[in-house]
C-alpha cells in the first residue's frame, strides 16, 4: 500500500534531536519520512549530493521545513544554504509545505525588520541571510504559513491537526468523486438534448410524452436546484430516482415524506431530503405533486411554475465538535 511520504529538511547538527523525533513520530502514523542521514536518498555519481536532494523532493507529497540558528552548507548557487533551496524546490514543484521556525528566532526576526540596513549583530542566528530567508517567505502570496517552535513535540502536535484536517478533505472529496461519476453518466444526454431543445417551439411541447421528456432539461426544477445548490454544469431529471443520485451526491439523505401545510387549512404532500455539517442543517422540501404515480417529472412550463414546489431551509447547527477528537 502506498504511503504519504514527508521530506524533514533542515540543518543537521543543532536539529538532529528534532530531525529523528520527527522520523518516529511519522513512522508511527504509518507515513514514510525522508531524510537524507538516513539513507532514503539514492546518490548517483554525475553530480553533487545535494542536487540529488532536490530531484527526490520532486517526488515526495509533503516537505516538513524546520528552521534554527545556523545557516547551514552553502548550496551550489551560493545564494541560499542547501535547506533553504530545499524549500524553494518544493515550492516550485507545488506540494504542500509546513515551515517551522524556532521561537527566538522568530521573536529576533522584528528587531531584524527594523535594523536590517544596519550592521547589526543578532543573538539567536549565525548569519543574518537566515532572516533574509524568512522575510522572503513571507513575501510570498500562498503557501507560505509560517509556526514557532521551542521543541519537537510542538511541530507533532500542529502535523497532527494539519493531517486530520488533509484527512477530512480526503472524505470530502471521496463524495465528490461520486458526483463527477454522476455527471460522466448524465454528459452525453445532457449535450444531445440541449441540441434538440433549440429546435423545438412552445407549440409542439405536448405533442408527446418523448418530447416532454426532452424538455426536462430545462424544468422550472433542474433550474431551481442549479440556482440553489450553486450546481455549475447541465444535469437532466427523468424521475425521483435520478434526483436522489444527485441529491446524495452532494451529501443529501432521503428522509422521508410528509404533509406540508400550504395554507391555514389545506395541506400538500411532499418529499423530504436533509444535510447536516459542523455549521448548518440544510432540509429540502419538493412537492410531490410535480411527480406522477410512477414518481416521474411532470412537464411544468416556467409561466405554470410555483416557487413553494421547492424550498431549501438552513439552520445554524449548535453542534460543534471537539477539535481534539482527531483520527491518529
Amino acid at each position: 500500500m502506498a504511503k504519504p511520504r514527508i521530506f524533514i529538511s533542515s540543518t543537521f547538527y543543532d536539529l538532529r534531536q528534532v530531525r529523528a523525533n520527527i522520523d518516529l513520530f511519522l513512522e508511527q502514523l504509518g507515513y514514510e519520512p525522508v531524510r537524507n542521514e538516513e539513507g532514503e536518498i539514492p546518490y548517483g555519481k554525475e553530480n553533487a549530493l545535494e542536487d540529488y536532494c532536490y530531484k527526490e523532493i520532486k517526488g515526495v507529497d509533503i516537505l516538513v521545513s524546520i528552521v534554527g540558528g545556523r545557516y547551514g552548507n552553502e548550496s551550489n548557487n551560493k545564494s541560499d544554504s542547501i535547506s533553504q533551496l530545499e524549500l524553494k524546490t518544493a515550492l516550485k514543484e507545488n506540494k504542500q509545505v509546513y515551515i517551522f521556525i524556532d521561537k527566538n528566532v522568530l521573536s529576533e526576526y522584528e528587531t531584524y525588520l527594523i535594523n536590517k540596513d544596519n550592521h547589526t549583530l543578532y543573538k539567536y542566528v549565525d548569519d543574518k541571510r537566515i532572516y533574509q530567508f524568512i522575510e522572503e517567505i513571507k513575501s510570498l502570496s500562498t503557501n507560505n504559513a509560517i509556526y514557532g517552535f521551542e521543541t519537537a513535540s510542538d511541530i507533532t502536535k500542529f502535523l497532527k491537526e494539519q493531517f486530520a484536517g488533509l484527512f477530512q478533505s480526503f472524505l470530502e472529496d471521496q463524495i465528490r468523486i461520486k458526483e463527477v461519476s454522476l455527471i460522466k453518466g448524465l454528459e452525453k444526454t445532457a449535450q444531445t438534448l440541449n441540441k434538440l431543445v433549440n429546435y423545438l417551439s412552445d407549440e409542439n411541447k405536448d405533442q408527446s410524452d418523448e418530447i416532454n421528456r426532452i424538455l426536462t432539461i430545462n424544468h422550472p426544477l433542474v433550474e431551481r436546484i442549479k440556482n440553489e445548490l450553486d450546481i455549475p454544469y447541465n444535469f437532466y431529471i427523468e424521475g425521483k430516482e435520478d434526483l436522489d443520485g444527485l441529491l446524495k451526491a452532494r451529501g443529501y439523505e432521503f428522509e422521508g415524506n410528509t404533509d406540508r401545510m400550504i395554507s391555514s387549512d389545506e395541506e400538500e404532500p411532499h418529499y423530504i431530503w436533509y444535510k447536516e455539517t459542523n455549521k448548518k442543517k440544510f432540509t429540502l422540501h419538493i412537492f410531490k405533486k410535480i411527480f406522477d404515480d410512477d414518481d416521474k417529472l411532470k412537464f411544468i412550463r416556467k409561466s405554470d411554475w410555483n416557487n413553494d414546489n421547492f424550498s431549501l431551509v438552513i439552520e445554524e447547527n449548535a453542534w460543534v465538535p471537539n477539535k481534539d477528537d482527531l483520527p491518529f
